[in-house]
């Protein structure tokens, strides 16, 4: 079975890629590389002993979208190529809806004249509306969002259904993330972010490493055990293996379905200092600053749906995550570089 992955040069995109190919999968990777590069697929293909294709080109480019799929047998796609800041797209919406739903609909419309029908999304716990009880399942409310990132990733999921609904030979999983962190055992694969990183754990990385002077806090007055934001992370590897088996329920199953990949535990960002603290051995200075404009108190699963329908379930714990975070960046101190 052959795999198309639009960003799979990307964090989540290339331990896919990589669980993909262990399992005995083809793949074809196509990236923009606007956030990546070439260097983990390169390392990807060594771990597994197989050369990986490569094309570089944007979901955007519909002719270079019908190339691949006239010259290469795609049996399904996965989508993670899309801009994924919830800060930035408060400041860049423009960017977001075009990247992230103005890319799917270009990618969607060349897939269904290539008569490909298999589509896995990569969509975001953002997409459930900001008062929720806790913990969130795919029944919670969507809407009313804070972010046009979130939106994006709505408008996105909305018009799957739509398409699902519309034409029957459709099988479509929507995978709505928590928080991925984490990176491959091996150490040579792991999040690699360009600039200052907008997610928490590579940023305390950076900061146990020397390359940043402290870990801005965005916000310590939320309702929470300790006044900072609670997030649901899940290891990449783990997220990883949703992927596989999202497709293999899409062998038997036909219309839109919506899947949470979360390990329905939440962590606060100084539970996650502390206990960088302890993997790590070294200590981590913060400053606090203002809430960020879309951010919410808390944000955590309920992935059981995935546990009966996919067989899927997070196996792996916050200390194994951290880890593993450090383990690579030790490692790969300036990230692929």
């Amino acid at each position: 079975m052959r795999i198309l992955l639009t960003g799979g040069a990307g964090y989540i995109g290339s331990h896919t890629a990589l669980t993909l190919l262990k399992a005995g999968f083809e793949v074809i990777i196509f990236d923009n590389l606007s956030n990546s590069s070439f260097e983990p697929l390169r390392r990807v293909s060594k771990l597994v002993n197989k050369p990986v294709k490569i094309i570089k080109g944007d979901v955007r480019n519909f002719e270079a979208l019908r190339d691949i799929f006239r010259n290469n047998e795609v049996d399904a796609v996965v989508h993670f190529a899309g801009l994924k800041a919830v800060g930035e797209s408060a400041v860049k919406p423009l960017e977001y809806y075009d990247n992230n739903f103005n890319g799917s609909v270009i990618l969607l419309k060349a897939m269904s004249d290539a008569g490909v029908y298999k589509f896995i999304f990569s969509s975001s716990a953002t997409v459930y509306s900001e008062k929720q009880k806790m913990p969130i399942s795919e029944t919670n409310q969507t809407g009313n969002l804070t972010n046009p990132y979130g939106r994006s990733k709505l408008m996105v999921e909305d018009m799957l259904k739509d398409l699902a609904a519309a034409n029957p030979l459709w099988k479509i999983a929507i995978l709505r993330y928590f928080n991925p962190v984490g990176a491959d055992e091996s150490g040579q694969i792991g999040e690699d972010p360009r600039g200052v990183p907008n997610n928490l754990v590579p940023y305390i990385a950076q900061v146990a490493m020397g390359r940043i002077p402290h870990l801005s806090i965005f916000g310590n007055d939320y309702q929470t055990i300790d006044g900072t934001g609670v997030r649901d992370y899940i290891h990449v590897a783990d997220l990883a293996q949703g992927h596989l088996s999202a497709i293999a329920a899409l062998n038997r199953l036909c219309g839109a379905h919506v899947w949470n990949l979360g390990t329905g535990q939440g962590y606060s960002v100084l539970q996650i200092v502390r206990n960088f603290e302890i993997c790590s051995g070294k200590a981590i200075p913060y400053q606090f600053c203002s809430r960020r404009p879309g951010d919410i108190a808390i944000c955590y699963s309920d992935a059981s749906k995935a546990e009966r329908e996919l067989g899927w379930k997070a196996k792996r714990g916050l200390e194994e995550m951290l880890n593993d975070t450090w383990r690579w960046q030790l490692m790969n101190p300036e990230g692929y570089c």
